[in-house]
């Protein structure tokens, strides 16, 4: 119910980057896999992983975030979360 709530409160308190569709995984360094988290937030659970190349389904993107940074609201298989825009590529 929390993450909900910050969800909400995270998509309302600013312009969101009106990026929906279809991404692909791409720049992470060698080896690595991109966390898609709880929130949008470097210090949010993790929910799972998705490795460079895969392909994930896009419901918009804000960069009002605690960080600054760009996420998006993304589905990795049964796995909905948040993943930083920089490693996403339209696909």
């Amino acid at each position: 119910m929390r993450s909900l709530l910050i969800l909400a409160l995270t998509l309302a308190a600013g312009p969101a980057v009106a990026e929906t569709g279809a991404f692909r995984v791409a720049g992470l360094p060698r080896g690595d896999s991109l966390s898609i988290r709880e929130t949008p937030d470097a210090s949010a659970p993790v929910l799972g992983q998705a490795p460079e190349g895969a392909r994930l389904r896009g419901f918009g993107c804000t960069n009002e975030t605690p960080s600054g940074l760009t996420w998006c609201r993304v589905k990795a298989g049964p796995i909905l979360g948040w993943a930083r825009r920089r490693y996403l590529a339209p696909d």
